[in-house]
């Protein structure tokens, strides 16, 4: 367990296909269901990133146990996708908290920090969220990691608040 008030330490693991029952629960989860689509159709989207060369899925484990799913994406290896606009190496995220239990303690936003660093020490010049714009909680948490609004879009996704980290704003 990490010490009280010590900044958490997530591990990062490939998903594999053992983990996809617990991804459709945590997708069933309200706090879940109500930004992501339904549960099937997320699940075939994971199964076939993780084959994929444009996204990374991984599970987030604290102290050994699974707690969230966060995705990394390259935008300009799909084509069409609606954030090519972005900088050539600009990766997209996306993260879910599956355990509700976890909320509103801070997890989110260190998860975001912590991927980001990760990201960019792979090389990344820039990291963007897309959350809807109506999810102040999760727009709370990128703020709090440190990304930035920079444009409201809507796409093939929904509604977007475009949010950024550039590698070298985190120096």
């Amino acid at each position: 367990m990490t010490a009280r008030g010590a900044r958490p330490v997530y591990d990062f693991r490939e998903v594999t296909e053992a983990d996809l029952a617990m991804l459709e629960a945590w997708l069933a989860e309200p706090h879940v269901a109500a930004w992501w689509d339904d549960p099937e159709t997320e699940i075939a989207a994971i199964r076939a990133a993780i084959e994929s060369v444009e996204t990374e899925p991984l599970i987030v484990e604290l102290d050994g146990r699974p707690i969230a799913y966060v995705q990394s994406y390259d935008p300009h290896l799909k084509d069409g996708h609606p954030y090519q606009d972005q900088p050539f190496g600009t990766l997209g995220i996306d993260i879910a908290i599956g355990i509700p239990d976890l909320l509103g303690q801070g997890h989110g936003s260190a998860i975001m920090r912590q991927f980001t660093d990760l990201l960019f020490e792979e090389g990344a010049p820039r990291v963007i969220v897309d959350p809807d714009p109506a999810n102040t909680r999760a727009i709370r948490a990128f703020e709090k990691a440190g990304l930035r609004a920079f444009d409201t879009r809507t796409t093939i996704y929904g509604p977007a608040l475009m949010m950024e980290l550039d590698a070298e704003a985190d120096e």
